[in-house]
């Protein structure tokens, strides 16, 4: 009679085990998906890039009705791209460069939508091996969440609740003009952002999360049902 409940008291304690661990697997990826995310991280000074601001989640559940795009010292302009779905408005400096970009959803975007908003970003020479925050502040129907957290020196950023989107900016492109062109180049530059927002746009309709944290999660779900298998055979043949 102990043997038995001595057995059944470890199975009980391996399958609370498998549990957890099963729950961390499905739990972190999930968490570090949870974001407002840029792309691309990276720039060149002196050139402009577009930089896409995604999300594919509200405030606890709460659908998202704005994001507002802080623009950082250093970039020498920002120009929103127009895409269906959303309005947008800007606050602009005294120099006449855009400070904050506000994205309205026309329709709030469901929690669990993928939806995208973009700008063209200008960035100064200045800028140059450094790293820019574009802290982002997403509006839902019910509370609103601040993406604008920093990691200081020696933290990880992968431990902040809320971070702030960044970019890391390169060296000076070689091309003294890149980002700007001529007109032609300017020309084929506005399709292709007008193209990628009707994509953009077309995203938010359609459930998604990150790709990566779907495999992450998948493969933990796997790997802790198979584990919990393992653990009932074996009891049950002891027993």
């Amino acid at each position: 009679m102990t043997d038995s409940i001595s057995r059944s008291s470890r199975t009980r304690r391996l399958v609370i085990g498998v549990t957890a661990g099963l729950a961390l697997a499905i739990g972190a990826p999930l968490a570090a998906s949870a974001h407002v995310h840029v792309t691309p991280e990276t720039a060149s000074a002196g050139a402009t890039a577009t930089l896409t601001f995604s999300f594919s989640h509200g405030c606890d559940g709460s659908p998202t009705t704005a994001l507002a795009v802080d623009i950082p010292a250093g970039v020498g302009n920002a120009t929103p791209v127009v895409q269906g779905g959303w309005t947008i408005t800007r606050e602009l400096g005294a120099d006449g460069v855009p400070t904050r970009v506000v994205y309205t959803a026309d329709t709030p975007v469901e929690d669990g939508l993928k939806a995208a908003v973009s700008m063209d970003v200008l960035f100064a020479e200045g800028t140059a091996d450094s790293t820019l925050a574009f802290p982002v502040t997403q509006t839902c129907a019910e509370g609103e969440t601040a993406w604008t957290q920093i990691a200081e020196d020696g933290e990880d950023p992968h431990d902040l609740d809320a971070p702030a989107p960044l970019v890391a900016v390169g060296a000076v492109a070689d091309d003294a003009d890149a980002g700007h062109g001529d007109a032609e180049d300017a020309g084929h530059a506005s399709d292709d952002s007008a193209a990628a927002a009707a994509d953009a746009g077309d995203a938010a309709s359609v459930p998604s999360a990150d790709p990566v944290a779907r495999w992450l999660a998948a493969g933990g779900l796997a790997a802790g049902i198979a584990a919990l298998v393992v653990v009932l055979v074996r009891g049950r043949r002891r027993a």
